[in-house]
């Protein structure tokens, strides 16, 4: 069967990001991450920092972590009663230990690489002037203002911070913090999480136990249902590169570029990962909050199984497969985990679990779920079922190394013409 072949390919497999949007010129965004080997001292039980995979590439989303706040006041708002407490007072502190002044990239110590993008590059970071006792460690996302107009990401980027600055506080997604800018760059500074991408740690495994693969499913689960009925958010991009390990082994959703807030309406723009994207994407005949729910049952099958239901070199055959919806299961996977999968891949999305009636609540109550504690999820009460191994505040052992940045000569650069005509559109830095 030729899942064999792809479970040996599984690791070196790219993953174009897709984006036909109205506001994009490229049909397949097929920039890659090499894996490069990077040997970390070693390793012990649960306490992982993954083995880099020596030539084994993926695409990034478009971007890594967009995240940052807009300078908004990002204390919850009234609307928001589900947070809890302690993940909002860590927000607190953390914008106290910030100076009060309007921050700029001076402020801190560019660290390392921790993720690019086609127009942005994550860094590792560390405020310069920090007070006794704190670390200042954060993620910053530095976005070249004219490779966004170039690339007509524009909106994606405004998307993304607005998106992000209305739905931090959350447990498992990243916090956006601030954004600022100067005249060649947007920043947006996050919280980082030192445990890098759950797609390493899958790659690494192979396989999930079913125990983990519950307890992310879970995490997404309470995410899903946050973005869509609290926000009416569509996120559009669930794949284990975009979902991080925090230092706990909690989650943390990052990469807000294709978000949308939708509530019931429906969107048309074509983006996303093949592997992941639901057939009415697909169709192109409008798509809404649904897309997400097929990308979690995508991503059940995948943390169980080892590699996504729908997969083959050539994307036209990827989407092939996904039209025709037929999930093949190996014989060992649980049953209570077929039936999920199955529910959640149905190819007709008002019949589809998670945006069939009732919810999120009847996905919570899939016999899948049957020994979780939602609450002790939520509050981050149950242990995470990898620990990453972190030795300091600024271990970047769980991430890939990346090149260094291209010279700054070769980067476009951002014209007095072009300041005039698009700045405006910055304003939200």
């Amino acid at each position: 069967m030729a899942a064999e072949t792809i479970q040996g390919q599984s690791s070196t497999s790219y993953r174009p990001e897709i984006d036909v949007s109205a506001e994009s010129t490229r049909d397949i965004d097929t920039v890659n991450k090499k894996k490069q080997q990077h040997h970390h001292h070693h390793h012990h039980h649960h306490h992982q920092h993954p083995q880099k995979k020596s030539n084994g590439e993926k695409p990034n989303s478009l971007d890594l972590s967009l995240d940052l706040s807009l300078g908004l006041d990002l204390a919850c708002p009234a609307s928001r009663p589900e947070t809890p407490q302690d993940n909002l007072e860590n927000r607190e502190r953390i914008r106290q230990r910030l100076p009060a002044e309007r921050l700029n990239i001076d402020d801190f110590d560019l660290l390392e690489t921790v993720g690019t993008g086609t127009f942005a590059r994550v860094w590792l970071a560390r405020l310069v002037k920090r007070k006794e006792g704190q670390d200042g460690v954060y993620a910053i996302k530095i976005l070249h203002k004219a490779d966004v107009i170039k690339l007509k990401q524009v909106e994606h980027v405004r998307n993304e911070v607005r998106t992000l600055a209305a739905v931090s506080g959350h447990p498992f997604i990243i916090s956006l913090i601030s954004t600022f800018s100067d005249d060649q760059n947007l920043y947006m500074l996050l919280d980082y999480c030192p445990g890098g991408e759950v797609f390493t740690f899958l790659r690494r495994a192979h396989r999930f136990s079913e125990r983990t693969s519950q307890f992310y499913a879970a995490e997404i689960v309470l995410i899903l249902e946050f973005l869509h009925e609290v926000h009416g958010v569509v996120y559009r991009d669930l794949k284990p590169e975009n979902i991080l390990l925090d230092a706990e082994g909690h989650l943390k959703l990052v990469d807000f570029g294709f978000a949308k807030q939708l509530w019931s309406r429906e969107t048309y723009t074509l983006c996303g990962t093949p592997e992941y994207l639901a057939p009415e994407v697909i169709h192109n005949k409008g798509h809404g909050l649904a897309v997400d729910w097929w990308a979690l049952g995508v991503l059940i099958y995948e943390f169980i199984v080892g590699q996504p239901p729908f997969w083959d070199q050539n994307p036209m055959c990827i989407y092939e497969q996904i039209v025709q919806g037929r999930l093949r299961f190996p014989v060992n996977m649980p049953s209570t985990a077929r039936d999920i999968v199955t529910q959640l891949c149905t190819t007709n999305p008002s019949e589809r679990l998670g945006y069939i009636k009732g919810g999120a609540a009847r996905v919570k109550q899939h016999p899948f779920f049957k020994d979780i504690n939602w609450d002790d999820i939520y509050f981050r009460r149950t242990k995470g079922p990898i620990v990453p191994r972190v030795d300091s505040p600024t271990d970047t052992g769980n991430f890939e190394e990346y090149p260094d940045e291209p010279d700054s000569s070769l980067l476009t650069p951002y014209t007095k013409e072009m300041r005039e005509k698009h700045d405006a559109m910055f304003a939200d830095f």
